[in-house]
């Protein structure tokens, strides 16, 4: 299993988000494969970027591989993976994992055994990622990163629409790796 490296992510956000698909969330004992994804971009009136940088979404216009975490509806976090070149404003939402190790520590802090990271939100609570972990370089040692342990994305992943947006909402940059999700 090897971290993946910043050259991986310094791509479109439309190109790396079906590529992270089977790829590794690790954060500490909790790691879970990449099933959903969606891509973001400074054209896109439902990204973050799209009016320009703010204090708020500052990290998405910084180097690629870092962690952009942000508190939606009072009470969801939600990660995405940074992704371009520096002043692009692109990122791939995280929208859920597969659960394959860390399940005890996902389940406390879910309250619940089952959908433990089926959901942005969900994610984010079951593997500890709150506004702390926003700025996070995922591609140098630390607790939290992407891996590829060597398991290709999907060679046909379900794409769509992305879904809980307002605008935007008939661009196809949704991946999903399983139906399961």
């Amino acid at each position: 299993m090897r971290r993946l490296r910043r050259s991986f992510l310094t791509r479109d956000s439309h190109v790396v988000a079906p590529e992270l698909l089977n790829k590794l969330l690790v954060a500490g004992p909790c790691v879970g494969r990449i099933v959903e994804v969606e891509a973001y971009d400074s054209t896109d009136p439902a990204s973050h970027t799209f009016r320009g940088v703010t204090k708020r979404n500052a990290i998405m216009f910084g180097r690629a591989g870092h962690l952009y975490v942000y508190f939606t509806y009072g009470m969801h976090h939600c990660a995405n993976v940074v992704t371009g070149r520096v002043g692009d404003g692109q990122a791939v939402l995280l929208r859920a994992v597969t659960p394959m190790s860390g399940l005890d520590v996902m389940a406390a802090r879910r309250g619940r055994t089952l959908h433990l990271a089926d959901g942005p939100g969900k994610l984010c609570q079951a593997f500890g990622l709150d506004l702390s972990a926003n700025g996070t370089d995922l591609c140098v040692g630390g607790a939290i990163g992407l891996y590829d342990d060597g398991v290709p994305p999907p060679e046909l992943p379900l794409i769509t629409p992305r879904i809980g947006i307002s605008v935007g909402v008939d661009t196809p940059w949704r991946w999903v790796a399983s139906s399961g999700t």
